[in-house]
């Protein structure tokens, strides 16, 4: 395992979009792009649907989209695709449910597993894995809104100020693109954060807040094992990287690779590996991380349903290693092609 050099750096920001890709190694395959769902990240999914959708197509490859709703299993049992690409986020695409689905189909896909996706999804459940592993990662607690009403929210929040201490971050044990999540800096704002978080899951993670640098790693395994794309640096332009930061033109500047010593971005380049490999993932994923002031990188999720937006990192980390985004998703669609029992 091993990381990918930088091609060129990249400094782009939330207006920008990443250049069409070219050519492909898989035009004889039939391949559906799965986007859209119910979950609160429905559009975001449409967006990288049709982006990978674009993609495959310049490249030459016969692709369809479709969302993943009641006349997804009569479709697959008439027209079987080769492979499947799942741009769905939230739990439809990111949970194992959907590849659980397509594995009883006998249908191919891109990425992890069903068990894999699982373990990845539950947040608190992955990040036991990594410290298991040896893979750092901000202390935490999970907090099931029924436990968290039955115990005292007062008392409970009291103890986890004592505990982790402050600031702390809040987020949704499950679920992505920052919906639900807050800083939490003053121990007067944590009840409100906490019933932010509970809009969108029923359990609250609240984890040691680290500050630094926020660093995407993007791994893929083209073939000759998994390897680390360059860092993507992350600078949203009020402090946090939430919803409006990640899909809102201006909000955010990225810089591929990021700005950090050789020697730093190796250490990053292999807790990434490290994280992709102890949680059992394929093909490709992103790993989230936390660079702090002593360049110490921290694993925070691991996404194995990366966006593939303008302003997504897997496309920006893509363009940075000086890779074609078209060819890289007809090598993945092949491999996955390959699978089939």
């Amino acid at each position: 395992m091993a990381a990918i050099p930088a091609e060129r750096s990249l400094v782009t920001d939330s207006a920008a979009a990443t250049p069409a890709a070219t050519g492909s190694a898989a035009t004889e395959l039939h391949v559906l792009v799965l986007a859209g769902g119910l979950s609160y990240e429905r559009d975001v999914s449409l967006r990288s649907g049709r982006r990978v959708l674009d993609a495959l197509r310049s490249a030459g490859v016969e692709a369809e989209l479709r969302d993943a709703d009641v006349a997804l299993l009569p479709a697959l049992a008439a027209d079987p695709p080769d492979a499947v690409v799942i741009a769905l986020h939230g739990a439809t695409g990111e949970d194992g449910s959907l590849r659980g689905v397509l594995d009883l189909c006998d249908v191919p896909y891109v990425g992890c597993d069903a068990r894999a996706a699982r373990l990845a999804w539950d947040k608190p459940s992955a990040k036991a894995v990594l410290r298991e592993n040896g893979i750092p990662t901000p202390d935490w607690v999970a907090l099931p809104h029924d436990r968290f009403s039955e115990l005292g929210a007062v008392a409970v929040l009291d103890r986890i100020v004592q505990r982790l201490g402050l600031p702390l971050m809040v987020k949704p044990t499950q679920g992505g693109s920052g919906l639900g999540a807050a800083v939490v800096r003053d121990a007067a704002a944590l009840p409100a954060a906490m019933v932010g978080c509970f809009a969108y899951d029923s359990t609250a993670l609240v984890e040691r807040y680290v500050a630094g640098m926020d660093v995407a790693v993007s791994v893929l395994d083209l073939g000759d094992g998994p390897q680390a794309l360059p860092p993507v640096e992350i600078v949203p332009r009020n402090g946090v990287y939430d919803y409006a930061a990640r899909y809102t033109a201006g909000r955010t500047t990225w810089h591929a690779p990021a700005r950090l010593d050789p020697a730093v971005a190796g250490a990053v380049a292999e807790v990434a590996l490290a994280a992709h490999s102890a949680l059992g993932l394929r093909d490709l994923s992103r790993v989230d991380l936390i660079v702090d002031g002593d360049g110490r990188p921290h694993v925070l999720e691991v996404n194995v349903s990366p966006g593939m937006t303008e302003t997504s990192l897997l496309p920006l980390a893509i363009q940075a290693a000086g890779l074609d985004f078209g060819q890289v998703l007809g090598t993945l669609v092949g491999q996955a092609a390959a699978r089939r029992s």
